[in-house]
């Protein structure tokens, strides 16, 4: 007989970081990322408390659309409320080979 081996089950889960989970934990460390280089530049070039009022404002601000856009869901996906009719086309083939509309 071979061998058993355990598999491990979560396989098919996203991975969860912090409440942030899959695509999202890349969307939060890019918004992080970006807060850091944004108000270092402004902090270097304009003036160090307008800096950090970016610095924060870009990473609370990045954090709270990347939950927003969590709510949502992993998928973008488009939900429709409305109620489609779409018009039938059915073509019938008569006895010589040709298509005729019904």
């Amino acid at each position: 007989m071979g061998k058993r081996f355990a598999v491990y089950k979560g396989l098919q889960k996203p991975l969860i970081f912090r409440g942030f989970k899959g695509k999202f934990i890349y969307w939060g460390l890019g918004s992080m990322l970006a807060g850091l280089v944004l108000g270092a530049l402004i902090m270097s070039l304009i003036n160090m408390w307008l800096g950090a009022i970016v610095l924060v404002g870009c990473m609370v601000g990045g954090l709270v659309f990347t939950a927003g856009k969590q709510k949502h869901g992993l998928h973008n996906k488009t939900r429709s409320h409305d109620i489609f009719i779409h018009q039938i086309n059915l073509k019938k083939i008569n006895n010589y080979g040709r298509k005729t509309s019904i």
